[in-house]
Order: C-alpha cells, then structure tokens, then sequence
C-alpha cells in the first residue's frame, strides 16, 4: 500500500473541496493539502450538479476572497438577479404574469457559474499552487480518530491501494456524506420537497416567449431576462431556467409536498407532461429542443441536515455534505462559503501553534444557527409560491434579512469574529424573533388573498431601499460603522415588519414597532409598500390596502 502523511485531506474535489484547498493554501502557502475526486478531470462542461447560480455572498467569496474575479468576467455569465413570473389563467401568456425581477444589474455583482468549466478551473489552481490533486480516487473506508492521532484514509487509484494519513480531514463529498454516515451525524429534514433537473446544449431565452414590444422594452443585449435566474411560479413549485457560458440551460422543477409528487415528474416524459399541465410556454420550449438534451435527474427529498460539522478533533464538513436546505434563492454555495472560512480558521489556527478547540463548538453552534435562520424562509412556504399578492413582499423581506444579517457579516469580514456575536447578540436574537414572526404573517396573509390575481411588473432595480441596501454591502467599514450599521438594519427592518403588516390589513398583534431609521430616507418604504405608489404596481398597492 502506497502511504502518505498530509496535514489537511478533503474527501471529494469539487466546488466545496477545491475552494476549501485554495483558501488553505491562502492563509497557509507551506500546507501539505491532499484532494480525493472520485471523478476523471477534467469533467465535462455543464456538469450535472446544483449550485450554478450565485448570490452575493457566494460571489464575493470565489472572485474577491479566493481572487477568482478574472476568470469569473472572462469565462462565466453576469446574473441579472433573481427573476419570478407568478400565475396568471394558464399561464400561456407570460407578458400576462405579474413579474418581479430588475432592470439593471444590482451594485453587488451575482453570477452564473458553469460548474463543469468552473471545477476544472479550480482543479487546474490547485494544481499550480501545490496542491495535491487526485482525481479518480475511489475511498473505500474512513477512519476517524481521537486526540493527536492523525486520520486516515482507504482508497484505489489507478488500480492499487493506497493510503493518507492527516491531521485535519474534511468531508466535500456531496451527498456520499462520508463523516456523516461514519460518524453517524445524519438527521431528517422537516423540509420536504423534491426536484428534477436537467439541461439542454443551447440557449432557450424566456425573451423569446412574447412578441410584446413594451414588455420587450429595456432587455436588450446584455439586460436580457435570460441572464436571471427565472422563476416560474406556482402553487407549491416553482420551475428555474439558468444560462450557462458553456452554451448550455439548465432547468428544473422544485415542487414541495403534498402539493406535488415526484413520481409526477421523475422523468423526462413525465416532466414534459408535467409542464404542459403548469408551464404550457415551458413545456414548449422543452419539446422544441428535446434533440438538444444533455442529462436528467431526479431527487427525493433534497433537504439534508447534520448533528455537527465542525470537530475539536480536527474534522470537518462543508457543502451538501453536511446541510442543505433548498435552492429557491440560491444558498447552496453561500454556506459553502461560510463553512470553509470557519474550517480555514480553525486549521490556520491549529497548525500555526494557536488554540482552536473552543473556536469549533462555537463555529459548529454559529453556523447552524445562520442555517436554521433561514430555513423560516423555505419551510412550510410553499403553499405562498404561487400567491402574486404575497410573494413578492416576502421576496423583497427575504433580500432584506439576507443583505441585514448572513451577508452583510460575511462580505464585511466578521465570519470569524467572536466579540462580534457577542455585541449584537440581542439584535440577533430580535432579528431572529422578527424573521419567524413575518414568516408565519406570510402565511397568514395567503390565506386571506390565495385566489387573487394580478399582472403588470415590479422592477426590483428601480425600489431605492433594494439598491442602496445591496450597495452596502459594498462600504468599507470599521467596528464601531460596522455596529452602528447592524442596530440601523434591526430597526430597519422591524420599521418595514410594521409597514407590511399595515397595510396587509389584517388584524394581526405585531410585537414590534416603528423605529427611527437615521441613514434610509422614509420614501423608500413608501414606494414598496404605500397605495399610491407607482413603482409598486398599482394592484398590489390595492390588494394590501
């Protein structure tokens, strides 16, 4: 057997392991850090796998921290944001169904990431760096250890047996989950939800669905709506389209139950049929270019969960193998980036001499606090998905608490940060409080308007609170902004629980109040939510008035 000694082993080389190495490498250029890839790279383009479409944390995380930008602008797509078509007859129509999405691209870039492209380009990086990358390595067992012994690991390649002994050993194999089914930390997810994916070797442009000129007007070129993220809404699903620069689409369905079986659409037939029930323009588009398809799957109950994922023991796991939740506003590969910056800490720290075994628990404990932050947001809220009344608020409350909390500590470089939490440990838990609280309102609110409809456009990127709170993400700011910054947000955001509540008109007991709000002019919550805005759609400002 052909042994050898590494400080860091990462089971699994893909968007989570291949990150994870190059931001050791960063912070420790002498590290000797060992990849194992079950697959042959280089790995086709438009890879099978979730998790093309960025938000701004994942963005800011693979082109500002990993130094990643160039390649990103020169071989990936910009992302026009997030964009939703709500229900409107049969939906055969889709300049009949009220749209929410923008203009313009937001100050704080996203974009849409070919994973395929994407991971051969990081393996490529490693490789340069230093890193040793083994691709067709096939573990066969696991041993995890106590104490100051190092870990190892089994594996075939090329035929023989081999073997790696490590200090640190992560787990970014996806759902092969290797640590969590050694070490027995899987748990059920209360989310349940299914999905069918796959991808076709062209460009299909929801553009190209109407011959409208005024709904055409101002998505020319590069402002397209196929660069979005589009979100075909309804009840209990939603279905995406998301270009790729390899030239492809990926597209999917996401249905929650009990709304929706899988075995509805587990196929590429029963999907078809599927669409021509919900999405007729969809279904369409998929028949026309079925002779250009590149793949299908199918998954049953997506959400994963884990009892921990951060050891004082010196193991850890990022991306699927430890949590996810649900791919509605894209966070899949924003926890990735918040699970390797705590596992680079902790193994910097380590292997500099510092202490960091009180710093796992507390990692371990913060990020599954972010994670079940949001999860208010996914579960039991699929019942809202096709309610043009009051879905786009919950949106636009959704963008909010993402911008005023995980994002806005990320992208300021406080990930790591303890005294942080402990400052605003109150406004965190009243943001926490406040979030479940709007969340069951959401709820509460669809019941009262399920049956409405609505058509017309909201254009995210002319509501100014939208803009300048994703600019924000942007300033440069030292502690004492930072926590000024933090209580404005609080208030902030308790001000518009206040609003939405208003002038939703439901007889609701809200425990939170109005607050002074020094550096967010007060028209901007004005034109989101008032009825005698114009930047809000007429409709809606009568439906919550």
């Amino acid at each position: 057997m052909d042994d050898k000694q590494t400080d860091l082993t990462i089971l699994g080389g893909g968007l989570a392991g291949l990150s994870l190495a190059l931001q050791i490498r960063q912070q420790l250029p002498s590290a000797q850090i060992t990849v194992l890839e079950k697959r042959k790279h280089p790995v086709p383009e438009a890879a099978h796998k979730v998790g093309e479409s960025t938000v701004e944390v994942a963005a800011h995380y693979f082109g500002r921290v990993l130094g990643l930008r160039d390649h990103i602008l020169e071989q990936q797509l910009p992302k026009l944001g997030l964009r939703f078509f709500f229900p409107h007859g049969d939906n055969s129509r889709i300049e009949d169904r009220l749209e929410l999405g923008g203009k313009r691209y937001a100050p704080c870039p996203s974009y849409q990431l070919d994973r395929g492209r994407f991971e051969n380009f990081l393996a490529d990086r490693c490789l340069s760096q230093g890193i040793d990358f083994v691709d067709e390595a096939e573990i066969q067992d696991v041993e995890v250890r106590k104490g100051r012994a190092g870990h190892r690991v089994a594996y075939q390649h090329e035929g023989s047996p081999r073997s790696v002994d490590s200090r640190w050993l992560v787990d970014a194999s996806g759902r092969r989950a290797f640590l969590k089914r050694e070490l027995n930390l899987a748990m059920p997810s209360p989310h349940r939800a299914n999905s069918a994916w796959f991808r076709f070797k062209k460009h299909i442009k929801v553009d190209d669905w109407a011959n409208d000129q005024a709904w055409q007007a101002g998505h020319e070129g590069k402002t397209g709506r196929w660069y979005s993220t589009n979100h075909l809404m309804g009840k209990g699903y939603w279905v995406w389209m998301i270009p790729l620069a390899s030239g492809s689409t990926s597209m999917g369905i996401v249905a929650g139950e009990p709304f929706h079986a899988l075995s509805d659409f587990n196929s590429m037939d029963k999907a078809v049929d599927w669409l021509e029930r919900h999405e007729p323009q969809c279904a369409a588009a998929v028949k026309e270019n079925i002779d250009q398809l590149q793949d299908f799957r199918a998954i049953k109950h997506y959400a994963v969960e884990c009892k921990q994922v951060f050891s004082r023991h010196r193991w850890g796991i990022t991306g699927e193998a430890g949590f996810f939740h649900d791919p509605f506003y894209s966070p899949g590969s924003d926890f990735i980036a918040f699970a390797n910056t705590f596992l680079t800490d902790l193994i910097r720290r380590d292997l500099t001499g510092k202490d960091y075994r009180m710093r796992a628990f507390t990692y371990d404990r913060i990020f599954k606090r972010f994670y079940y932050g949001t999860c208010s947001a996914y579960q039991d809220q699929y019942c809202l998905f096709g309610n043009p009344t009051v879905m786009p608020v919950k949106i636009l409350w959704d963008y909010l608490v993402y911008w005023s909390i995980t994002g806005f500590i990320f992208m300021h470089g406080r990930m790591c940060e303890q005294t942080m939490y402990l400052r605003n440990l109150s406004r965190l838990t009243r943001l926490k409080k406040l979030n479940h609280f709007m969340q069951d309102f959401f709820r509460q609110w669809n019941q009262e308007t399920e049956n409405a409809t609505r058509t017309g456009v909201i254009s995210v990127s002319e509501i100014p609170i939208i803009r300048e709170m994703n600019s924000r993400l942007l300033d440069e700011m030292d502690r004492g902004a930072f926590t000024n910054r933090f209580g404005e947000n609080v208030a902030q955001l308790e001000t518009l629980c206040c609003e939405i509540v208003d002038q939703s008109g439901l007889d609701v007991v809200n425990p939170f109040r109005r607050r002074p709000l020094p550096t967010v002019r007060a028209d901007a919550f004005e034109q989101v939510f008032h009825p005698s805005t114009r930047q809000l759609e007429p409709e809606l400002a009568a439906a919550t008035g």
